[in-house]
C-alpha cells in the first residue's frame, strides 16, 4: 500500500515541481529584465551626454568657439550622471578604464592642442565600451517573445542613435573646419551606413507604436533640415569646401539625437512595463501553482490515510489476535492439555476452543476475514495436534516407566540369586565370575532406573541413613563396567543425607561412565571430593583425559543438565539420553544442585557436580542444615580446581585406598 500510494504522489509532485520551477525561472527573468532595464536606461543617459560632449568638443576643435558655454553645461551634467552611477560594480570598472583621462582630453581640447580625431575615437571608444556593458545585450527571455522584441529594439535602438550622434559630432567638426580631411568622409559614410542598418532593424522587431515615433522623431522639420546637411556633406568626398553653419547643424542634430533618445525611453518603458506584467503574472502563477499542488498533496494524503487505514485497522486487530494466539492461549492451552488427565481431554478442547466471532469483529475485506478464520482453524488443528502429542507422550512415559519396572524387578530377582550363589560358591575362579556377572547385573539395574527417571518415576532405592562421600563414590564405581580404569582420588569427609544418596550415588556412576567412554582405555578416570567453605556446597569432580567437547556441544548439554521436562526426551538424540538423566536426577535433588563440564588441562573434559548444604548431614546435628543460596559457577570453578589440585597431591594415597 505505501508503494502504490508513494509512487503517484511522488509523481505528481515531481511534475507540480517542474511546474513551480519553469514559474520560478519565469519569475527570475522578469525581475532580471526589469532591473536590467533600468540599468540599461541610467547608461544611456549617460552615454546621451557624453554623445553631446563628443559633438561639442569635436566642434570646439574644428574652431567654432560659440559652442564654449554649451559645452560646459554639457560636461557639468556628464560629472553629475557619473557621480549618480558610482557604486554601481556593473559599470564602475569600465567608466574607470574608459573615462579616467577625461580630465585630461578636457583639458587638451580647452587649450586647442588637442588632435580632433583622436579626441572623436576617445570618446567613441567610451561610448562604445558603455553599450558593451550594457545589460539588455545579453538578456534572454525565453517566457515572452513581446518582451524579446522590445528588447531587441532596445538595443537597435540605442545603435542607430549612437550612429546619429557620432554623425553629429563628426560632422560639427567639419563644418566647423570647411571641408573633410584625411579619412573623414569614409569615417562619415561608414557611420551614416551603420545608422541605416540599426534603423531597418529597429523597424523589423518594434512595435506599430514604437515605429510610429520613430517616424515622427525624423519628420521634424529640424529632422529635414539635418538631413539636408547631411546631404550637403555627402556631395563633398573630395574634400572641397563645405558652406554650412556648425551652429544650425548642432541644434538640428541635437534636436534628432534628442528625439531618438526620448523614444528610447519610451521603449525602456514599454519593456519595462511588459516585464513588471511577466512578473506578476509569474508570482500568480507560482501562488497559484503552490495552493493547488498543497491541496492536491493534502487531499491525496488524507485518501491515501483513509485507505490505508482501512487495511491497517483489520490488520493491526488481526496481527494482535494472531500474537495472543502465539504467544498467550495456544502455549497455555497446549500446557493445560498436557497436563490434563485423558478422560478430561475432549472438555478442555471443547472449552478451549477458538471463538469464530472473532472473525467477524475484525470487519475489512472479506481477505481479512477469511485470512482470520484460516487463523482460528490453524489454532483448533493445533490444539488437536497438541492433545494426540499430549497423549502419544503419556503413552511413551507410561510404556518406559513400565518397561523400567519390568526390568528392574527381573534384575532384582537375578541379583538375589546371584548373591545366594556367591555365598554358596568356595572355587575362587567361579566365584570371581559370579562377581562379575554380578557388576553386570548392578548396571542393568542403573539402566533399568534411567529408564524410570527418564519417565519421571521415582526408582525405588530409599536410603534411610546418611552414607559417607567416600561410600558414595565406590558405589557409583561400582555401577560401571570399566571399575578398574577409574582412579578414586583423596575424597574429603562429608555425609549425604539419606534421601539424597541413591540420587547422588546415580549421577556420578553417569558421569563417570560417560568419562571412561570418552577417554582411551589407558587414562584413568580421577574422582575427587572436597568440601567448599566459601559457599557452604560439597563438590565432587569426575576428571578424564579424553577427546573433550567442543564449546557449542558444551553448551547444549549444559542445557540438557538443567532441564527437566519431558519435552528434551523426545526431541534430543538418543545418544544424549545419558545428559537428560544427570539433568533429571539433578533438578531431583533440588535447588542448589548443579552440574559443570570444564576442559581438563592437558586435554579432556572434567565434569563438577555442587551440592548444596542442604543435602549434607552434619555429625553433630544431621537434621539442621540451612538452605544456602544458589553457588556461582565462577566459585564453583575455583572451588574444583583446588580440590583437583588437594586431590592430585594426595593420589597415591588414593591409589591405594
Amino acid at each position: 500500500m505505501a508503494v502504490v500510494i508513494t509512487v503517484p504522489i511522488c509523481l505528481l509532485l515531481a511534475v507540480a515541481g517542474l511546474a513551480v520551477h519553469d514559474r520560478v525561472e519565469d519569475l527570475g527573468d522578469a525581475r532580471t529584465t526589469r532591473t536590467e532595464v533600468g540599468l540599461s536606461l541610467r547608461i544611456q543617459a549617460l552615454v546621451h551626454q557624453l554623445q553631446r560632449e563628443r559633438g561639442l568638443t569635436n566642434g570646439l576643435l574644428g574652431g567654432e568657439k560659440a559652442f564654449r558655454p554649451t559645452l560646459d553645461a554639457t560636461r557639468t551634467r556628464v560629472d553629475t550622471t557619473l557621480r549618480a552611477m558610482r557604486g554601481d560594480s556593473a559599470v564602475e570598472g569600465v567608466v574607470r578604464r574608459n573615462l579616467g583621462r577625461l580630465a585630461d582630453i578636457r583639458a587638451a581640447a580647452d587649450r586647442g592642442t588637442a588632435d580632433r580625431t583622436a579626441t572623436l575615437t576617445f570618446y567613441t571608444d567610451a561610448v562604445n565600451a558603455l553599450d558593451a556593458v550594457d545589460p539588455v545585450a545579453e538578456t534572454a527571455t525565453r517566457a515572452d517573445r513581446r518582451l524579446g522584441d522590445g528588447l531587441a529594439a532596445l538595443r537597435e535602438l540605442a545603435a542607430a542613435k549612437e550612429s546619429v550622434a557620432l554623425e553629429r559630432g563628426l560632422l560639427n567638426g567639419v563644418f566647423a573646419e570647411g571641408a573633410f580631411h584625411g579619412r573623414e568622409y569614409l569615417t562619415f559614410t561608414e557611420v551614416r551606413a551603420t545608422r541605416i542598418a540599426a534603423l531597418a532593424r529597429f523597424r523589423h522587431v518594434a512595435t506599430a507604436p514604437q515605429r510610429a515615433a520613430l517616424e515622427r522623431a525624423f519628420a521634424t522639420a529640424d529632422a529635414r533640415r539635418a538631413i539636408a546637411y547631411e546631404d550637403r556633406a555627402d556631395d563633398a568626398p573630395d574634400g572641397s569646401a563645405l558652406r554650412a553653419d556648425p551652429g544650425t547643424w548642432w541644434n538640428a542634430m541635437t534636436v534628432l539625437v534628442d528625439d531618438l533618445y526620448a523614444v528610447q525611453l519610451s521603449v525602456g518603458h514599454d519593456v519595462r512595463d511588459r516585464a513588471d506584467r511577466l512578473s506578476h503574472d509569474a508570482e500568480t502563477g507560482l501562488a497559484a501553482y503552490l495552493v493547488a499542488g498543497t491541496l492536491v498533496a493534502a487531499l491525496l494524503a488524507g485518501l491515501a490515510a483513509f485507505a490505508s487505514r482501512s487495511l491497517t485497522r483489520p490488520l493491526g486487530a488481526l496481527t494482535e489476535t494472531a500474537h495472543d494466539v502465539a504467544r498467550h492461549r495456544l502455549p497455555a492451552t497446549v500446557a493445560r492439555i498436557q497436563q490434563a488427565p485423558q478422560d478430561h481431554m475432549e472438555l478442555l478442547l471443547a472449552a478451549d476452543a477458538p471463538d469464530q466471532r472473532d472473525a467477524r469483529l475484525l470487519g475489512g475485506a472479506t481477505e481479512i476475514v477469511e485470512v482470520a478464520a484460516s487463523l482460528h482453524q490453524v489454532e483448533h488443528t493445533a490444539l488437536h495436534l497438541a492433545a494426540q502429542q499430549a497423549g502419544l507422550r503419556r503413552n511413551t512415559t507410561e510404556s518406559l516407566a513400565n518397561l523400567g519396572r519390568r526390568n528392574q524387578n527381573l534384575v532384582r530377582r537375578q541379583l538375589a540369586l546371584i548373591t545366594r550363589l556367591e555365598r554358596q560358591e568356595l572355587d575362587p575362579d567361579a566365584l570371581a565370575e559370579l562377581f562379575e556377572l554380578d557388576h553386570l547385573a548392578t548396571r542393568m539395574r542403573r539402566n533399568a532406573e534411567n529408564l524410570l527417571v527418564l519417565a519421571g518415576q521415582n526408582p525405588p532405592r530409599p536410603t534411610a541413613a546418611p552414607a559417607d562421600g567416600l561410600e558414595v563414590v565406590q558405589s557409583a564405581v561400582a555401577e560401571v563396567e570399566q571399575y578398574r580404569r577409574v582412579l578414586i582420588a583423596p575424597v574429603e569427609p562429608v555425609r549425604v543425607r539419606g534421601h539424597a544418596v541413591a540420587d547422588v550415588v546415580h549421577l556420578l556412576a553417569e558421569l563417570i561412565e560417560n568419562g571412561l567412554t570418552f577417554s582411551p582405555p589407558t587414562e584413568p578416570v580421577e574422582v575427587h571430593g572436597w568440601y567448599d567453605t566459601e559457599d557452604d556446597t560439597y563438590c565432587f569432580a569426575v576428571v578424564d583425559h579424553g577427546v573433550g567437547m567442543s564449546e557449542a556441544d558444551k553448551e547444549r548439554a549444559q542445557a540438557r543438565f538443567s532441564g527437566s521436562g519431558e519435552e528434551a526426551l523426545l526431541a534430543a538424540p538418543t545418544r544424549f539420553l545419558g545428559h537428560l538423566v544427570v539433568g533429571r536426577l539433578a533438578h531431583r535433588l533440588g535447588e542448589g544442585t548443579q552440574v559443570h563440564l570444564f576442559d581438563t588441562t592437558g586435554g579432556g573434559l572434567s565434569a563438577l557436580l555442587a551440592l548444596p548444604g542442604i543435602l549434607l548431614a552434619p555429625e553433630q546435628d544431621p537434621a539442621a542444615s540451612p538452605q544456602p543460596a544458589r553457588p556461582a559457577v565462577s566459585s564453583l570453578l575455583n572451588g574444583f580446581r583446588a580440590g583437583v589440585a588437594r586431590g592430585e597431591a594426595r593420589t597415591t594415597q588414593g591409589a591405594s585406598s
